[in-house]
C-alpha cells in the first residue's frame, strides 16, 4: 500500500516537473514581470518606514481607554496625546514614502529592467521618473506645484507600465545604434549620459503626445486611464475565491517542492502592494479601507500560522525520534516565520499527512478572516512590517486592530485541532519504522 502511494506521488511530482514547473518558471522569468516583482521588492524598506509613520501618528488605541488607570493605559494615552499634537510632523515620512509610492515604483521597475538589459540603470531610472512625472497629472501649472495625491497607490500600475516602456525604448535605440556618438576621450560616465539623451527626448515627446490624445478622447489623462482599467482587476483578484485559489496553489507548489511564493509573487506582489498602499492612504484620510487582500494578509493568516500550528503539534504530541528532533529545531525559527527547517526536515514535500491539513487550515483561516474583515468586524492590513515579526503581533500591528490578535489565537487553536489527527497518524508510521530499524 505504501509503495503504491509513493509511486503515485513520484508520478505526480514528475508530471508537475514536466508540465507545471516550466510554465511557472517561464512566468517567473518573464523579464517584465520579473522587473515588476524585483522592483517592488526594492521598496520594502520604504513601505516599512511609511507604515511605522502611520502607526506612530495614528496609534491603534481603543476608544474605550479614557483614563490612565494603570501604567500601560497611561502610556497609551500619552502616546495618543503626543500623536494628536504632532500628527503633521509624524506623517511626513508617510507622505514621502507610501504617499508618493508611484515614484518609487517607476524608479524600481525601470532600474531593475535596465540592469537586466545591461543598460545604465541610473540613467534609465531617472529617465523613467521624468517621463512619468510629465504624464502623471500631478503637475499643477497654475500653482507651479505637484499634487502628491496623483502619485499614490492608485497610479502604481501606470508607473509600472511607464518604467517598462521607457526602458524598452532605450533598448530599441541601443540595439539600432541610434545614439549620440562621443569621442573616445570623453569619460564613460559622460558618454553614457549622452547615449541616454535621444531615447529620453523621444520618450518625453511620445508619452506627452499620448497623454494629450487620451485627454482629448476620454477627458482624463494617461495615468487616470490606466488606473480606471486596473481597478476591476484589483477587485477581482481580491475576491474570496481568488484568495482561496492563491492559497491552494501556493500550498500545492510547496507540496511538490516548488517555492510557492516565488511562483506566484510575480502576479500577487503588484496586487497586494497596491492594495496595501491604497489602504494606507485611506487610513490617513479617515476613510474606510477598500481592500481585504492586501500586504501580508494571506501569509499572516495562511502558511505562517499553519506552520506554527504544525510545529506545536509535533512538539507536544510527537513520539517518533525524527519528529521530536525536528520540532525542537524548528519551533523557534517557525515563531519568526522561518519555515524551511520544517519544510525540508519533516519533510512537508510530497507528504500527504501535512499537505491535506495545511491546505484545509490555510483556506479556513483566510476565509474566516476575509469574511470578518468584509463585515468590518476586524481591521484590514495597511502597514508593511518585517516578515520575522511573530504572527499574532503582526496581525495586530499591520492592521491596528487588537481584535486580530484574538482572531489569530482562535484560528491557531482550530488549526491545532485540524492538524492533530493527521500528524498523529504520520507520527505513528514513523514510530513503527524506527522500531523496525532498531530490531
Amino acid at each position: 500500500m505504501t509503495q503504491t502511494k509513493t509511486s503515485f506521488m513520484d508520478k505526480m511530482s514528475a508530471w508537475m516537473e514536466q508540465h507545471i514547473v516550466p510554465i511557472g518558471t517561464k512566468i517567473g522569468n518573464q523579464r517584465h514581470l520579473a522587473a515588476i516583482r524585483d522592483g517592488l521588492a526594492i521598496l520594502i524598506n520604504v513601505t516599512i518606514v511609511g507604515g511605522f509613520a502611520i502607526l506612530l501618528a495614528q496609534p491603534p488605541i481603543p476608544a474605550s481607554i479614557t483614563e490612565p488607570s494603570n501604567f500601560f493605559y497611561a502610556f497609551l494615552l500619552a502616546w495618543k496625546n503626543f500623536a494628536a499634537a504632532h500628527v503633521g510632523t509624524l506623517l511626513i515620512p508617510y507622505y514621502l514614502t507610501i504617499g508618493i509610492i508611484s515614484l518609487y515604483v517607476v524608479c524600481g521597475v525601470a532600474y531593475t529592467l535596465a540592469t537586466k538589459y545591461k543598460l545604465n540603470g541610473i540613467n534609465n531610472m531617472l529617465s523613467a521618473l521624468l517621463v512619468y512625472l510629465c504624464v502623471s497629472g500631478a503637475v499643477n501649472l497654475e500653482t507651479a506645484s505637484i499634487t502628491i495625491g496623483n502619485l499614490g497607490a492608485g497610479y502604481m500600475f501606470a508607473a509600472m507600465i511607464t518604467g517598462i516602456l521607457v526602458v524598452e525604448i532605450a533598448k530599441f535605440f541601443r540595439d539600432k545604434n541610434i545614439t549620440i556618438k562621443m569621442p573616445d576621450s570623453v569619460p564613460p560616465n559622460v558618454a553614457a549620459t549622452f547615449s541616454a539623451l535621444l531615447p529620453l527626448c523621444f520618450s518625453v515627446v511620445a508619452f506627452m503626445a499620448l497623454d494629450a490624445i487620451i485627454k482629448a478622447v476620454t477627458g482624463a489623462g494617461y495615468a487616470s486611464l490606466i488606473y480606471t482599467i486596473f481597478q476591476p482587476l484589483m477587485r477581482a483578484t481580491g475576491s474570496l475565491p481568488s484568495v482561496l485559489l492563491i492559497n491552494i496553489l501556493m500550498t500545492t507548489f510547496w507540496f511538490f517542492g516548488i517555492h510557492g511564493g516565488n511562483m506566484l509573487s510575480v502576479v500577487t506582489s503588484p496586487i497586494t502592494t497596491a492594495a496595501l498602499a491604497a489602504n494606507a492612504e485611506a487610513m490617513t484620510s479617515g476613510q474606510a479601507l477598500p481592500y481585504i487582500y492586501a500586504g501580508s494578509m494571506s501569509t499572516v493568516f495562511g502558511n505562517w500560522m499553519t506552520y506554527n500550528a504544525l510545529v506545536l503539534v509535533l512538539f507536544l504530541f510527537a513520539k517518533s525520534k525524527q519528529n521530536k528532533s525536528i520540532a525542537r529545531v524548528g519551533v523557534v525559527p517557525s515563531l519568526f516565520n522561518i519555515n524551511e527547517p520544517l519544510i525540508f526536515g519533516i519533510p512537508t514535500v510530497l507528504n500527504v499527512y501535512t499537505y491535506i491539513p495545511m491546505l484545509i487550515c490555510g483556506c479556513f483561516n483566510c476565509a474566516v478572516y476575509y469574511l470578518l474583515a468584509a463585515a468590518n468586524v476586524v481591521g484590514r492590513f495597511y502597514i508593511t512590517l518585517p516578515f520575522t515579526i511573530p504572527g499574532p503581533l503582526q496581525a495586530f500591528l499591520a492592521t491596528g486592530d487588537v481584535k486580530n490578535i484574538l482572531l489569530w489565537i482562535v484560528l491557531f487553536a482550530a488549526d491545532i485541532v485540524i492538524m492533530l489527527p493527521f500528524i498523529k497518524a504520520y507520527d505513528g508510521q514513523l514510530v513503527k519504522q524506527e522500531a523496525g530499524e532498531e530490531e
